[in-house]
């Protein structure tokens, strides 16, 4: 790579020696082992970010934008995002697409892009939107659907008038207890496994809806719902805010986007593989959003449950709701994962760059595992992914109301993330000129974005000050 060099955007960059194995049949040009990910495994790491129990709220979230909005507004993101999408992974390497410098991170990206403050506020953003939008809400989703599985069972037996209360903390804590396991993975790309058994995951329990859905419609033989949602009050337009906002967030991937890119193997550059995962995942998304939000809209109407799942009662069929809440659970051990390694990793770096010489930081302890093989351990990763899980497993103990917080979360994140610095780090690195036609055509799309972004933080603001109104730390019951 050369001497240091000073760049006017970077600032100091320390450059590393290449080994003289870099760019051999066994590693790549920065000195890696080579990298093996394909547009299928970058399809199933995509679709296991984006695809989470989310997408079982979109017939209410359909309900309250009615038959044409409804639609119209989940078309209308998965075009925003896979237009973004293909923006950001053009960024993937500065300068030449090919033989480019690499950047490793989503904030790489906006370091050799933009640089200044800005980096600063994107990865506040970003590990913010991983520590409190990603880990907790993922935690308070798995440890209900664990309580939808006990009760489904208890109205089983003991019949549906039965009260079959349930605590939800043992089943926090069981959720942050397989986690603190599954968080000793070391790395992003050894999670490929793991990224497809999620993404199976996702399409059963999303299937299961859909196919509920149908059948209810098949049952009552009529399809419900009106063409403008529910009726214009003004507690119902805040809800109108919020329904956008679920779907937002719904297509939100691009908080790891870079580090999935990351693990794409080259020939061809990564960033055409990566618009090719794109389109396959987002389109992917796309046609289960809209079949898993219409259909349940037909089935129940204005009262489609945020649950799509819960809307069919606890006990008939129960056993294929248990398998639907399952998958969810195992969906979101996985997804749980692939959604912090970068701040894991983020950690990590830092903490060794501070103190190289530190062995409680740098060194590894290998020993082997019967049938896994060989594993090196960390000491300062062990104690410091347990504290992350153990931390964010409390906090999801504390606030159960933290979906609608991450309602707020997922709409701040929305605009500076999937569309804000994708937008200004390709103008900057196609040098595209200021007040131009395609400069001013994606100005115009980064601010019709921040202006739904601020319609959906009012909206998500107005529900979180009616939970507060309830609010009962570490007594979470259904």
């Amino acid at each position: 790579m050369g001497d240091n060099q000073i760049n006017p955007r970077q600032g100091f960059e320390l450059s590393v020696p290449m080994p003289p194995e870099a760019g051999s049949k066994c590693y790549d040009d920065d000195g890696r082992l080579k990298r093996t990910g394909t547009v299928w495994t970058a399809s199933a790491r995509i679709i296991t970010a984006v695809i989470g129990s989310g997408v079982l709220s979109l017939a209410w979230a359909t309900a309250q934008l009615g038959w044409v909005a409804g639609p119209a507004v989940m078309l209308m993101f998965s075009f925003v995002t896979y237009y973004t999408s293909t923006l950001l992974s053009a960024c993937y390497r500065s300068g030449d697409p090919v033989t480019g410098k690499r950047n490793y991170t989503y904030t790489d990206a906006v370091r050799s892009n933009l640089g200044g403050f800005k980096v600063k506020v994107c990865g506040l953003v970003q590990y913010l939107n991983l520590l409190f939008g990603v880990a907790i809400s993922y935690t308070i989703a798995s440890s209900k659907s664990m309580v939808a599985i006990k009760r489904s069972n208890c109205f089983y037996k003991y019949g549906d008038k039965a009260p079959c209360h349930v605590n939800s903390n043992p089943y926090t804590i069981a959720f942050g207890v397989a986690e603190i396991i599954f968080s000793q993975i070391p790395d992003f790309d050894q999670l490929w496994w793991l990224s497809i058994v999620a993404a199976v995951m996702s399409f059963t329990y999303s299937s299961i809806g859909l196919g509920l859905g149908i059948a209810k419609i098949v049952e009552t033989g009529t399809i419900r719902g009106s063409m403008t949602g529910i009726d214009t009050e003004t507690e119902k337009i805040w809800r109108r805010f919020q329904a956008v906002g679920d779907i937002a967030s719904a297509y939100s991937y691009s908080l790891v986007l870079i580090e999935i890119q990351d693990t794409l193997k080259s020939p061809p550059s990564e960033a055409k593989t990566m618009k090719k995962a794109t389109l396959v995942s987002v389109s992917t998304t796309t046609l289960f959003y809209m079949l898993c939000g219409c259909m349940g809209y037909a089935a129940f109407g204005d009262s489609s449950p945020r649950n799509l799942l819960t809307g069919f009662g606890f006990f008939n069929p129960y056993w294929l709701i248990d398998i639907a809440n399952a998958a969810i659970v195992i969906h979101l051990f996985g997804a749980y994962q692939v959604s912090v390694q970068p701040l894991y990793a983020f950690v990590e770096k830092t903490a060794k760059q501070k103190y190289p010489h530190s062995q409680f930081i740098t060194k590894d302890i290998k020993f082997r595992i019967p049938i896994f093989g060989s594993y090196n351990l960390n000491l300062f990763r062990l104690v410091w992914r347990t504290s992350f899980v153990i931390v964010t497993t409390v906090i999801s103990m504390i606030l159960p109301f933290f979906n609608d917080f991450v309602g707020l979360l997922g709409a701040l994140r929305f605009w500076p993330l999937t569309v804000y610095f994708p937008v200004e780090m390709y103008i900057a690195q196609e040098r595209i000129p200021k007040w131009s036609t395609r400069w001013l055509c994606l100005q115009i799309l980064s601010a019709a974005c921040l202006i739904i972004t601020i319609a959906v933080v009012a909206g998500s603001i107005a529900a979180v000050i009616s939970d507060l109104k309830i609010y009962k730390p570490f007594k979470t019951s259904y």
